[in-house]
Protein backbone atom coordinates (compact mmCIF):
# COMPACT_ATOMS: atom_id res chain seq x y z
CA UNK A 1 0.00 0.00 0.00
CA UNK A 2 1.55 3.19 -1.23
CA UNK A 3 2.17 5.98 1.03
CA UNK A 4 -0.55 8.13 -1.58
CA UNK A 5 -3.02 5.66 -0.71
CA UNK A 6 -2.79 5.78 2.89
CA UNK A 7 -2.71 9.58 2.68
CA UNK A 8 -6.14 9.29 1.31
CA UNK A 9 -7.88 6.75 3.94
CA UNK A 10 -6.85 9.18 6.56
CA UNK A 11 -8.23 11.84 4.44
CA UNK A 12 -11.26 10.12 3.62
CA UNK A 13 -11.60 9.31 7.03
CA UNK A 14 -11.33 11.64 9.10
CA UNK A 15 -12.86 14.19 7.15
CA UNK A 16 -16.21 11.19 7.35
CA UNK A 17 -16.23 11.85 11.21
CA UNK A 18 -16.68 15.40 10.59
CA UNK A 19 -19.82 14.31 8.31
CA UNK A 20 -21.17 12.43 10.92
CA UNK A 21 -20.65 14.33 13.53
CA UNK A 22 -22.61 17.45 11.71
CA UNK A 23 -23.93 16.53 8.95
CA UNK A 24 -22.04 18.44 6.66
CA UNK A 25 -21.86 17.92 2.96
CA UNK A 26 -18.34 16.14 2.88
CA UNK A 27 -17.67 17.63 -0.66
CA UNK A 28 -16.79 21.22 0.67
CA UNK A 29 -13.55 19.76 2.92
CA UNK A 30 -12.77 16.28 0.63
CA UNK A 31 -12.31 18.35 -2.35
CA UNK A 32 -10.05 20.76 -1.30
CA UNK A 33 -8.01 17.80 0.75
CA UNK A 34 -7.71 16.00 -2.59
CA UNK A 35 -6.58 18.62 -4.05
CA UNK A 36 -3.67 19.68 -1.49
CA UNK A 37 -2.44 15.95 -1.57
CA UNK A 38 -2.21 16.68 -5.22
CA UNK A 39 -5.04 15.06 -7.11
CA UNK A 40 -5.80 17.30 -9.85
CA UNK A 41 -8.87 19.83 -9.40
CA UNK A 42 -10.52 18.33 -12.04
CA UNK A 43 -10.36 14.89 -11.28
CA UNK A 44 -10.77 15.68 -7.60
CA UNK A 45 -14.06 16.67 -8.19
CA UNK A 46 -15.09 13.47 -10.21
CA UNK A 47 -13.95 11.22 -7.57
CA UNK A 48 -15.72 13.14 -5.19
CA UNK A 49 -19.06 13.15 -6.61
CA UNK A 50 -18.80 9.43 -7.62
CA UNK A 51 -17.95 8.99 -4.17
CA UNK A 52 -20.55 10.76 -2.29
CA UNK A 53 -23.43 9.81 -4.81
CA UNK A 54 -22.76 6.03 -2.79
CA UNK A 55 -22.29 7.68 0.47
CA UNK A 56 -25.44 9.84 0.20
CA UNK A 57 -27.72 7.12 -1.17
CA UNK A 58 -27.52 5.03 1.91
CA UNK A 59 -28.27 8.26 3.96
CA UNK A 60 -31.07 8.96 2.05
CA UNK A 61 -32.53 5.35 1.65
CA UNK A 62 -32.73 5.40 5.87
CA UNK A 63 -34.22 8.76 5.62
CA UNK A 64 -36.35 7.37 2.79
CA UNK A 65 -37.86 4.50 4.80
CA UNK A 66 -38.74 6.52 8.15
CA UNK A 67 -40.97 8.99 6.21
CA UNK A 68 -38.48 12.22 7.25
CA UNK A 69 -37.81 13.99 3.60
CA UNK A 70 -40.73 16.22 2.62
CA UNK A 71 -41.87 14.84 -1.00
CA UNK A 72 -42.79 17.94 -2.76
CA UNK A 73 -39.56 19.75 -1.53
CA UNK A 74 -37.60 17.45 -2.79
CA UNK A 75 -39.25 16.62 -5.94
CA UNK A 76 -38.87 20.77 -6.71
CA UNK A 77 -35.29 20.86 -5.93
CA UNK A 78 -34.75 17.62 -7.64
CA UNK A 79 -35.95 19.43 -11.20
CA UNK A 80 -33.54 22.26 -10.82
CA UNK A 81 -31.10 21.05 -9.55
CA UNK A 82 -30.29 17.79 -11.62
CA UNK A 83 -30.04 19.36 -15.27
CA UNK A 84 -27.64 21.98 -13.98
CA UNK A 85 -25.65 19.23 -12.28
CA UNK A 86 -25.39 16.84 -15.38
CA UNK A 87 -24.04 20.30 -17.39
CA UNK A 88 -21.41 20.82 -15.16
CA UNK A 89 -18.67 18.71 -16.21
CA UNK A 90 -19.69 20.04 -20.09
CA UNK A 91 -18.96 23.45 -18.43
CA UNK A 92 -15.40 22.86 -17.61
CA UNK A 93 -14.83 21.04 -20.74
CA UNK A 94 -15.46 23.92 -22.79
CA UNK A 95 -13.52 26.03 -20.86
CA UNK A 96 -10.32 24.86 -22.61
CA UNK A 97 -7.51 22.94 -22.17
CA UNK A 98 -6.52 20.96 -19.11
CA UNK A 99 -4.68 23.69 -17.52
CA UNK A 100 -7.03 25.76 -18.15
CA UNK A 101 -9.71 23.63 -16.80
CA UNK A 102 -7.63 23.09 -13.52
CA UNK A 103 -7.22 26.75 -13.01
CA UNK A 104 -11.23 27.10 -13.53
CA UNK A 105 -12.21 24.52 -11.26
CA UNK A 106 -9.56 25.48 -8.29
CA UNK A 107 -11.23 29.33 -8.85
CA UNK A 108 -14.24 27.85 -8.49
CA UNK A 109 -13.80 25.95 -5.62
CA UNK A 110 -12.53 28.80 -3.92
CA UNK A 111 -14.90 30.68 -4.57
CA UNK A 112 -18.13 28.23 -3.79
CA UNK A 113 -15.87 27.49 -0.47
CA UNK A 114 -16.34 31.52 0.48
CA UNK A 115 -19.74 31.07 -0.32
CA UNK A 116 -19.99 27.72 1.70
CA UNK A 117 -18.36 29.47 4.79
CA UNK A 118 -20.70 32.44 4.81
CA UNK A 119 -23.89 30.47 4.18
CA UNK A 120 -23.18 27.64 7.13
CA UNK A 121 -21.82 30.31 9.17
CA UNK A 122 -25.32 31.89 8.85
CA UNK A 123 -26.81 28.75 9.28
CA UNK A 124 -25.72 28.47 12.56
CA UNK A 125 -26.78 32.28 13.46
CA UNK A 126 -30.40 30.65 12.08
CA UNK A 127 -30.49 27.73 14.17
CA UNK A 128 -29.50 29.35 17.38
CA UNK A 129 -32.24 32.03 16.81
CA UNK A 130 -35.03 29.20 16.12
CA UNK A 131 -34.58 28.24 19.72
CA UNK A 132 -34.03 25.03 21.43
CA UNK A 133 -38.30 24.32 20.99
CA UNK A 134 -38.27 25.73 17.42
CA UNK A 135 -35.60 23.79 15.60
CA UNK A 136 -37.86 20.95 16.26
CA UNK A 137 -39.83 22.14 13.71
CA UNK A 138 -43.93 20.74 13.51
CA UNK A 139 -46.07 22.52 11.06
CA UNK A 140 -46.29 21.36 7.56
CA UNK A 141 -44.76 24.58 5.63
CA UNK A 142 -46.30 25.56 2.40
CA UNK A 143 -44.43 24.50 -0.54
CA UNK A 144 -43.06 27.36 -2.60
CA UNK A 145 -42.26 25.84 -5.97
CA UNK A 146 -40.52 28.80 -7.98
CA UNK A 147 -37.99 29.58 -5.57
CA UNK A 148 -37.50 25.99 -4.39
CA UNK A 149 -36.80 25.21 -8.31
CA UNK A 150 -34.03 28.11 -8.62
CA UNK A 151 -32.51 27.07 -5.50
CA UNK A 152 -32.17 23.65 -6.86
CA UNK A 153 -30.82 25.24 -10.21
CA UNK A 154 -28.34 27.37 -8.43
CA UNK A 155 -27.21 24.43 -6.22
CA UNK A 156 -26.83 21.70 -9.12
CA UNK A 157 -24.47 24.20 -10.81
CA UNK A 158 -22.57 24.39 -7.43
CA UNK A 159 -22.22 20.74 -7.33
CA UNK A 160 -21.88 19.71 -10.99
CA UNK A 161 -18.98 22.32 -11.27
CA UNK A 162 -16.81 22.15 -7.47
CA UNK A 163 -18.74 18.98 -5.57
CA UNK A 164 -19.80 21.94 -3.26
CA UNK A 165 -22.90 22.74 -1.81
CA UNK A 166 -25.74 20.23 -1.83
CA UNK A 167 -25.15 20.07 2.15
CA UNK A 168 -24.07 23.87 2.62
CA UNK A 169 -25.51 26.14 0.39
CA UNK A 170 -28.67 23.85 -0.17
CA UNK A 171 -29.31 23.25 3.10
CA UNK A 172 -29.02 26.95 3.99
CA UNK A 173 -31.38 27.71 1.40
CA UNK A 174 -34.14 25.31 2.41
CA UNK A 175 -33.75 26.58 6.26
CA UNK A 176 -34.75 29.83 5.09
CA UNK A 177 -37.98 29.20 2.78
CA UNK A 178 -39.23 26.44 5.36
CA UNK A 179 -38.36 27.58 8.83
CA UNK A 180 -40.83 25.26 10.16
CA UNK A 181 -39.58 22.08 8.73
CA UNK A 182 -38.36 20.10 11.56
CA UNK A 183 -34.34 19.09 11.61
CA UNK A 184 -35.13 15.56 11.02
CA UNK A 185 -37.17 16.00 7.71
CA UNK A 186 -34.69 18.78 6.91
CA UNK A 187 -31.77 16.26 6.77
CA UNK A 188 -33.56 13.92 4.91
CA UNK A 189 -34.84 16.03 1.90
CA UNK A 190 -31.65 17.69 1.60
CA UNK A 191 -30.05 13.41 1.27
CA UNK A 192 -32.96 12.14 -1.10
CA UNK A 193 -32.77 15.50 -3.14
CA UNK A 194 -29.19 15.28 -3.37
CA UNK A 195 -29.11 11.47 -4.16
CA UNK A 196 -30.36 12.07 -7.94
CA UNK A 197 -28.06 15.67 -7.81
CA UNK A 198 -24.75 14.15 -7.41
CA UNK A 199 -25.46 11.32 -9.23
CA UNK A 200 -26.27 13.30 -12.35
CA UNK A 201 -23.09 15.54 -11.38
CA UNK A 202 -21.39 12.08 -11.44
CA UNK A 203 -22.18 10.56 -14.66
CA UNK A 204 -21.43 13.80 -16.77
CA UNK A 205 -17.23 13.96 -14.87
CA UNK A 206 -17.46 10.34 -15.52
CA UNK A 207 -17.99 11.06 -19.12
CA UNK A 208 -16.02 13.71 -19.51
CA UNK A 209 -12.91 13.31 -16.95
CA UNK A 210 -13.59 9.14 -15.63
CA UNK A 211 -12.47 8.39 -12.76
CA UNK A 212 -9.27 7.38 -10.72
CA UNK A 213 -9.71 4.03 -9.22
CA UNK A 214 -6.63 4.59 -6.76
CA UNK A 215 -8.24 7.62 -5.62
CA UNK A 216 -12.13 6.43 -5.72
CA UNK A 217 -11.91 3.31 -3.53
CA UNK A 218 -9.84 4.48 -0.60
CA UNK A 219 -12.48 7.88 -0.54
CA UNK A 220 -15.15 5.14 -0.17
CA UNK A 221 -13.16 2.78 2.63
CA UNK A 222 -12.11 5.74 4.43
CA UNK A 223 -14.93 7.53 4.16
CA UNK A 224 -17.85 5.18 5.17
CA UNK A 225 -16.58 4.03 8.24
CA UNK A 226 -15.24 7.98 9.28
CA UNK A 227 -19.12 8.21 8.98
CA UNK A 228 -20.29 5.97 10.90
CA UNK A 229 -18.05 6.68 13.77
CA UNK A 230 -19.01 10.67 13.56
CA UNK A 231 -22.28 9.64 13.55
CA UNK A 232 -21.78 7.42 16.69
CA UNK A 233 -20.12 9.90 18.68
CA UNK A 234 -21.98 13.20 17.79
CA UNK A 235 -23.84 13.26 20.88
CA UNK A 236 -20.94 13.46 23.28
CA UNK A 237 -18.58 15.80 20.99
CA UNK A 238 -19.76 19.83 21.65
CA UNK A 239 -20.97 20.64 18.14
CA UNK A 240 -20.40 24.59 18.44
CA UNK A 241 -16.54 24.58 18.80
CA UNK A 242 -16.53 22.08 15.79
CA UNK A 243 -18.98 24.00 13.15
CA UNK A 244 -17.16 27.20 14.06
CA UNK A 245 -14.01 26.13 13.32
CA UNK A 246 -15.48 24.41 10.32
CA UNK A 247 -16.47 28.04 9.01
CA UNK A 248 -12.59 28.97 9.58
CA UNK A 249 -11.47 26.25 7.79
CA UNK A 250 -13.67 26.59 5.11
CA UNK A 251 -13.28 30.13 4.39
CA UNK A 252 -9.37 29.80 4.77
CA UNK A 253 -8.69 27.14 2.10
CA UNK A 254 -11.39 28.85 0.06
CA UNK A 255 -8.97 31.73 -0.13
CA UNK A 256 -5.87 29.60 -0.62
CA UNK A 257 -7.24 28.21 -3.97
CA UNK A 258 -8.26 31.68 -4.85
CA UNK A 259 -4.09 32.08 -4.73
CA UNK A 260 -4.22 34.83 -1.45
CA UNK A 261 -0.97 34.82 -0.15
CA UNK A 262 -0.51 32.32 2.98
CA UNK A 263 0.46 35.27 5.18
CA UNK A 264 -2.82 37.33 4.77
CA UNK A 265 -4.78 33.40 4.98
CA UNK A 266 -2.88 33.12 8.26
CA UNK A 267 -3.79 36.91 9.30
CA UNK A 268 -7.51 36.11 8.32
CA UNK A 269 -7.43 33.11 10.18
CA UNK A 270 -6.60 34.45 13.60
CA UNK A 271 -9.01 37.48 12.73
CA UNK A 272 -11.71 35.04 12.01
CA UNK A 273 -11.36 33.27 15.28
CA UNK A 274 -10.89 36.34 17.57
CA UNK A 275 -13.86 38.25 16.18
CA UNK A 276 -15.79 34.88 15.75
CA UNK A 277 -15.40 33.55 18.89
CA UNK A 278 -17.09 37.21 20.11
CA UNK A 279 -19.48 37.45 18.16
CA UNK A 280 -20.99 34.28 18.10
CA UNK A 281 -20.76 34.35 22.42
CA UNK A 282 -22.82 37.75 22.33
CA UNK A 283 -25.77 36.30 19.56
CA UNK A 284 -25.62 33.64 21.74
CA UNK A 285 -25.67 35.85 24.89
CA UNK A 286 -28.92 37.74 23.28
CA UNK A 287 -31.01 35.09 22.36
CA UNK A 288 -30.69 33.00 25.44
CA UNK A 289 -31.67 35.74 26.89
CA UNK A 290 -34.98 36.34 24.30
CA UNK A 291 -35.61 32.17 25.03
CA UNK A 292 -35.39 33.03 29.10
CA UNK A 293 -37.85 36.16 29.01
Amino acid sequence: MSSDVVALLIAAFGIGIVVGLTGMGGGALMTPALIVLGVPPTSAVANDLVAAAVNKSVGAAVHWSEGSPHRAVAGWLMLGSVPTAFAGAFIVRAVGGEDAQDDFVKTAIGVTLLVAASTYAFRLLLELRRGPDLTKGSAEPTVRPLLTFLVGVVGGLCVGLTSVGSGTVMMVALLVLYPTLGGVRLVGTDLVQAVPLVVAAAASHVIVTGVDWSVLIPLILGGTPGTYLGARIANRVPQSIIRRGIVIVLALTGLGLLGVPPLWVAAAGVVGIVAGTLAWRAWRARHLHLWIS
